[in-house]
């Protein structure tokens, strides 16, 4: 009935399935929704066109049971739904799939058994890593609503590879760009300090990616070191300045005192000099403060990335990797380098020197590369030739392209 979509996912012809499904036993909905409460507006509108057509639609602020847990009701409300449907907003993959993906062990049996449809709010929107095998939806298709009721009017027997799955093989997620770390301190963060990360625990979106949480936290730690050495420096950095800004004003106050007892001799020519040069130290001063300060938003945006790349070092073997463009926030992209790696190891013929090879590319270019991987821009032209990672540039492209327009971090 439904044509293949963009994600794989496909659903048998059935020229019957003009209504819903029949509900069985244990089965009290056709449809779970779950959304974030900054979508509901939009959420309850499309609510209302699907129970017009006769679907019995479960969401949380009407159907949850008062003093149960969001978990329990979320799990009770699974199990009595036969499909699920999750309406992917900025907002939504920050806090609601989020505690989902963390009780994921909760959900598993239920929504393993289950149709999951994930239906794109907004452009651009961060696809969690465990929904990137589905069919997904968009709300700017002109036929989004008649796709949208022709999978849930098909009986869940007739849909082919529509469930969340657990952890799969780097095959199917490489190369996926991940929710991005935020610094803690964001909100009160000057544009050339460098933020601070929370290294507490991984985080939900990480959870079921990362092995070893302590190799996360001295990844995380290692990039929160550069606001620690940014603390010194600003003191010190103050301290320079208020004795260049002391020195000034003693300059200025010998100047002027000088200008002011041959001010009053006609034919001295000292005291325009004397405010010429008042005014050029003045102007130099103001010019060299915001210099100063441009100099080290980039500095600090420079020390940041080179901490990503020894995090980077850590990382490699979770198949994480980090990027930093901004003081304020880390790009984290999964991507498998095992592909570039055997290709280091094929370049150099001696093991020690490859590993050291490998290991310094990944210092100097795998935070830019992350960054360009979670944008999915590059700032060359992809090449022809197929790399290791299918449909993005791989690191080892990546690296050696860099190198031939001689970039070097």
């Amino acid at each position: 009935m439904m044509d293949e979509m963009s994600s794989g996912v496909s659903v048998a012809a059935d020229p019957s399935a003009d209504v819903p499904p029949p509900l069985k036993q244990g089965e009290a909905f056709h449809v779970f929704i779950s959304y974030s409460s900054t979508d509901a507006q939009w959420t309850h509108s499309l609510i209302d066109r699907l129970e017009s057509n006769g679907l019995g639609v479960c969401y949380h602020e009407r159907d949850f049971t008062a003093g149960r847990t969001v978990l329990e009701n979320m799990s009770e409300c699974i199990q009595e739904s036969q499909k699920v449907l999750l309406v992917l907003s900025s907002e939504f993959v920050r806090s609601r799939w989020c505690l989902l993906e963390a009780n994921m062990s909760l959900f598993r049996d239920c929504l393993e058994r289950k149709p999951i449809v994930p239906v794109i709010l907004e452009p651009g929107v961060c696809v969690p890593l465990h929904l990137c095998h589905l069919t997904y939806l968009e709300v700017h298709d002109p036929e989004f609503e008649a796709k949208l009721l022709k999978v849930l009017f098909t009986p869940n027997r007739q849909l082919q590879g529509s469930t969340v799955v657990p952890y799969q093989p780097p095959s199917l997620y490489n190369g996926k760009p991940l929710q991005p770390l935020t610094a803690t301190n964001v909100e009160s963060l000057y544009k050339w300090d460098a933020g601070r990360f929370s290294d507490m625990d991984v985080p939900d979106q990480l959870r079921l990616i990362i092995e070893d949480r302590e190799r996360y936290r001295e990844a995380v730690g290692i990039i929160n070191s550069v606001s620690q050495k940014r603390v010194f420096s600003k003191w010190l950095q103050a301290v320079l300045i208020g004795v260049g800004v002391g020195f000034l004003i003693t300059l200025e106050g010998g100047i002027g005192y000088i200008s002011f007892l041959l001010a009053f001799n006609p034919h001295s020519y000292f005291w325009p000099l004397a405010l010429s040069c008042q005014v050029c130290i003045l102007i130099g001063t103001l010019v060299q403060l915001g210099l100063t300060k441009r100099e080290s938003v980039a500095h600090t945006v420079k020390e940041m990335q080179k901490a990503a790349g020894r995090a980077n070092v850590i990382l490699r073997d979770e198949k994480v990797l980090m990027g930093c463009q901004s003081t304020s926030k880390i790009h984290m992209v999964y991507v498998s380098l095992d592909g570039c790696r055997r290709t280091f190891a094929e370049t150099f013929s001696e093991r020690a020197s490859a590993e050291n090879m490998f290991g310094r590319a990944l210092l100097y270019f795998s935070s830019g590369y992350a960054c360009c991987l979670a944008k999915r821009s590059f700032p060359f032209p992809v090449p022809a030739a197929p790399g290791h990672l299918e449909g993005a540039v791989c690191f080892c492209q990546y690296v050696s392209t860099q190198l031939s327009l001689g970039e070097w971090m």
